[in-house]
């Protein structure tokens, strides 16, 4: 877990100047992987006092748009922060719950990102879930 001044160097190594709130929104991603925007303005404001929903948005979509975080989307979900970035992972999704889970790529670096038709597109990145039952949520439906 990275600490406060590596975070601090993160944020300069991407030319982003260090502020109080940009620390503390990339903790609290690192804290909470897979976070929701709520739950991360909650983190930042526990650890800074009175910050706007406005300022937390603006940031999170700084350290995206910086590549330090990436930002998930999954269908029926609101938007969703992790720090693994820069790798070529999916994830995997309770459907009772909620749960969500890391999974790496299943064989080689990214055959993912071999599309059987392009349409002209310079394919960068994939993105593959897959929906389930996490171990808790099947325990209590044999129950």
């Amino acid at each position: 877990m990275p600490t406060t001044v590596d975070y601090e160097q993160l944020l300069r190594e991407v030319d982003l100047r260090v502020t109080q709130p940009r620390v503390a929104a990339l903790a609290a991603v690192y804290d909470n992987p897979h976070a929701d925007t709520g739950s991360l303005i909650e983190s930042v404001r526990e650890e800074l006092g009175e910050v706007s929903p406005q300022a937390v948005y603006d940031v999170l979509r700084a350290l995206t748009d910086a590549g330090l975080v990436r930002r998930i989307e999954p269908a029926g979900s609101v938007a969703r922060y992790e720090s693994r970035v820069g790798d070529n992972h999916h994830h995997v999704i309770c459907r009772a719950c909620g749960a969500i889970a890391d999974v790496d790529c299943a064989v080689g670096d990214t055959p993912c990102l071999t599309a059987s038709e392009t349409h002209g597109f310079a394919i960068d990145e994939a993105e593959v879930i897959y929906w389930g039952r996490c171990p808790s949520c099947r325990k209590e439906t044999r129950v």
